[in-house]
């Protein structure tokens, strides 16, 4: 999947204005934040709320793409949980809309709840 988004990001974009991609890969760990033991999480998003974070990103100066896709359902140790790509003119423009996106994904747009032992 993210090789097939570069890809498409690459031949889509004008050359002038493609400068930076980034990519994150969320994993279901085996230990949470408090170091509990994970055996699974239940996760669900609120898509309405991801597609208009995602179109209100990608009219920001500099930005040339972003995608998105998130898991849902019971996951297990070592499943993905998210892509995301920001891809975009300078590190400047992409870092913090990368940032800011990966910050309300998390806190806002995902409801997950994690099994353990």
């Amino acid at each position: 999947m993210i090789d097939g988004w570069i890809r498409e990001v690459k031949e889509k974009s004008d050359s002038q204005s493609l400068g930076m991609i980034l990519v994150h890969n969320g994993v279901v760990r085996g230990t949470s934040k408090d170091g509990c033991t994970v055996q699974a999480m239940v996760l669900s998003y609120n898509k309405g709320l991801l597609e208009s974070t995602v179109r209100e990103m990608k009219a920001r100066d500099g930005i040339v793409e972003i995608r998105v896709w998130i898991n849902e359902g019971e996951l297990r140790v070592g499943d993905d949980i998210m892509y995301v790509l920001v891809a975009g003119r300078f590190r400047t423009d992409v870092l913090p809309v990368f940032q800011e996106l990966l910050a309300i994904v998390k806190t806002n747009i995902v409801d997950e709840k994690e099994i353990g032992k």
